[in-house]
């Protein structure tokens, strides 16, 4: 989820979460966004599967899992052509259970996430077009060794507990995007390509994104939006061996696959005088109109994202 990205300054003020943009030469800004994403109950392909179901399975079932992130980020322009980017995640997760025997419990993990560093490049640059490339890498810089305890003892926590990935990935894109008096609208295209195998003998999967938004300007200090986000994710290659993936559907790496849609609606401001001129503030809701996964697994319910820009 790349919840500090916004589109550029020459296409509007006012735009959604979660796209690129680029800047002009010289331009520096400073990012920090918030989202808390809400995960209920469990999936199989495209249907709805109850707990007791996957306890005849497994051992455990995950009943419901909360994600909080707040993302840190700055980007630069050395031209005007070229943007550069950096991102970094803090992160907070927890997943409630349920075994055989009724009993309940909770796992927790909180810390740091992979650090991101992107280039863009604008391949056509107007005041009612953009077009651009990027190419990024994503450092293993979050941990996939967190531990908690559990009603067998204390353990390695399952895949999607664990902060990062343990590998060098690839962060290829590319955008286009325009606009015309009062509507902005624009499609981005990206992905996530792992490399290698990490410490503990897996990668996780690739990832492919689109996104496609209309944004509707009211006024120069505010606007609204609604894109649709659509997400492909291969299963886990590998595993770990300190899990055990008969126990519990999130400890096999055969079950982490997956597509969604999603719909978002949003609201964008920006400050245009005074102490508030150059910040921006971008609120988020978004729902699944669609998923199917390999699993069990967790399905998603919503998520709300907040974002603050200032440039300077």
């Amino acid at each position: 989820m790349d919840l500090s990205q916004l589109m550029s300054v020459e296409l509007g003020d006012l735009n959604p979460m979660g796209v690129h943009h680029t800047h002009d030469k010289g331009e520096f800004m400073v990012a920090y966004s918030s989202s808390f994403m809400k995960m209920g109950g469990n999936r199989d392909g495209s249907s709805g599967v109850h707990s007791s179901e996957v306890l005849r399975d497994f051992m455990v079932a995950p009943t419901e899992m909360t994600m909080t992130m707040q993302m840190f980020g700055i980007m630069y322009a050395p031209t005007d052509k070229t943007t550069i980017m950096t991102m970094i995640p803090y992160t907070n997760k927890s997943m409630k259970h349920i075994n055989r025997m009724g009993v309940k419990f909770k796992t927790r993990s909180e810390g740091p996430g992979d650090l991101k560093t992107s280039v863009l490049y604008s391949i056509h640059k107007t005041e009612q077009h953009l077009a651009y490339i990027s190419g990024g890498l994503s450092f293993p810089t979050g941990s996939i060794s967190k531990r908690d305890t559990t009603p067998t003892g204390r353990g390695r926590l399952l895949y999607p507990m664990q902060l990062g990935s343990g590998t060098f990935d690839l962060l290829p894109a590319i955008a286009y995007m325009g606009r015309n008096e009062k509507w902005n609208w624009g499609a981005h295209l990206g992905g996530v390509i792992r490399s290698g195998e990490n410490q503990h003998d897996y990668r996780l999967g690739d990832e492919y994104k689109g996104t496609v938004w209309l944004t509707r300007e009211f006024s120069d200090q505010l606007s609204t939006h609604v894109r649709l986000d659509s997400m492909i994710w291969d299963d886990i290659r590998g595993a770990d061996s300190a899990l055990n993936p008969a126990m519990v559907p999130t400890a096999d790496p055969h079950r982490r696959g997956g597509k969604r849609t999603d719909i978002g609606f949003g609201v964008n401001l920006l400050g245009t005088e005074g102490a508030a001129e150059n910040h921006r503030l971008s609120v988020e809701f978004r729902i699944p109109v669609y998923q199917w996964l390999r699993g069990p697994q967790l399905e998603t319910d919503w998520t709300l994202s907040v974002g603050w820009q200032k440039i300077f």
